[in-house]
């Protein structure tokens, strides 16, 4: 921390290589302007998870913590060394109970005109970038992965998690984990998204939104361009909570949310054994379709374009690759998908489509439900 404070506005700090910087104790490093951090070297963080779960940083949002909180203006990251969260006690740990609460391994709140690049994220807790409150920040060249090496699952390990943001880049990287490759939580605007290999995920999800009692969320003004998606659970998605109390599980619990989804571009996607090429749903969390009918979401979605998707999906929704269902009509408008080239293992292109224009979508459209993810 001294070095930090010793070379703010203007210096430049190089954690050398070959070294590992072992990190025990929460830090706050949101003073940071006008400083170059050269990380060579591998920094590693503890597994003293009764520490981290006492005073780690929080969030507002779900149950979000972070071994340090990342912020200030024009802070340079680089130098292709490791952060390494070493993950697998708390994957160990939080199979014993849902309530852990597990660190980010980047967690930012409130920084700007900034750039992350080059370097290597291993073995999160929890997600792998969480950036909060933060405009104008660019995420190049980074190389993700992780996973258990036990019978116990690295849950929630999703690349990118932006929440209330804005003007923000994430492209040129190698993404291997267990949750969404990006996801855009809620008042997520302005985003670029490009040449992305993910591997493991959950897809590129708007959301989930409309998880929050009186919030009211925005999700807008999102291109994603020349992304590969393989062995997923989705490749595009959008995600929302229906206007009834919920549960995708224990810990994590919603519904009853307004809010907008408008202008989202998913273009050039390359779909490899994933379940739904496309998905979007106004049922989260919640397996009884008849329930989120009777309590559809006011949530709106409008001005989606899905193009340009080649591929193969798995067998697991065989023979369809996508799913367009809306809560209602009234709140889905302009929701097009053209020259997608996906098949099933059977060979189809069939869709679930539900209070959608059919006409607008090229897949062929069929009114079997074969579930959400």
């Amino acid at each position: 921390m001294s070095a930090l404070h010793s070379c703010n506005n203007g210096g430049h700090v190089v954690f050398s290589e070959g070294v590992t910087y072992s990190v025990g104790t929460a830090l706050d490093l949101t003073f940071l302007k006008h400083i170059d951090l050269d990380i060579q070297g591998e920094i590693l963080f503890s597994t003293n998870t009764t520490y981290w779960q006492a005073n780690s940083f929080r969030f507002i949002f779900q149950n979000v913590t972070s071994f340090f909180k990342l912020g200030g203006d024009d802070v340079m990251i680089y130098g292709g060394g490791t952060l390494n969260g070493n993950g697998q006690v708390w994957y160990d740990l939080y199979a014993k109970d849902i309530y852990t609460l597990r660190p980010v391994l980047i967690g930012i709140d409130g920084l700007t005109n900034s750039v992350l690049s080059n370097l290597v994220l291993r073995y999160s807790p929890e997600y792998y970038n969480f950036v909060a409150n933060a405009t104008n920040v660019v995420f190049d060249n980074i190389n993700i992965a992780g996973g258990s090496s036990s019978s116990n699952v690295a849950k929630n390990t999703d690349g990118w998690d932006t929440y209330r943001s804005s003007d923000i880049v994430i492209q040129n990287s190698v993404i291997n984990n267990g949750d969404d490759c990006v996801s855009f939580k809620p008042n997520s605007t302005n985003i670029l998204v490009q040449n992305l290999f993910c591997n493991g995920s959950h897809g590129i999800s708007v959301g989930s939104l409309g998880q929050y009692v009186g919030e009211y969320d925005i999700v807008e003004n999102i291109y994603v361009y020349n992304t590969s998606l393989h062995n997923a659970t989705d490749g595009a998605r959008i995600k929302v909570w229906p206007n009834t109390p919920s549960a995708l599980s224990g810990d994590l619990q919603g519904g009853g949310g307004d809010g907008r989804v408008n202008n989202i571009t998913y273009d050039t996607m390359f779909i490899d054994n994933v379940d739904y090429a496309i998905e979007v749903d106004q049922c989260y969390g919640q397996s009884n379709l008849t329930l989120c009918l009777q309590y559809p979401s006011p949530l709106t979605i409008t001005d989606i374009v899905f193009k340009n998707f080649t591929g193969k999906t798995s067998k697991k929704y065989n023979p369809e690759i996508g799913t367009f269902a809306c809560s209602s009509e009234a709140v889905c408008n302009n929701i097009v998908a053209t020259n997608i080239n996906v098949l099933s293992p059977n060979g189809t292109d069939q869709a679930y489509c539900l209070n959608v224009d059919k006409t607008a979508l090229d897949v062929t459209c069929t009114d079997v439900y074969k579930g959400f993810n």
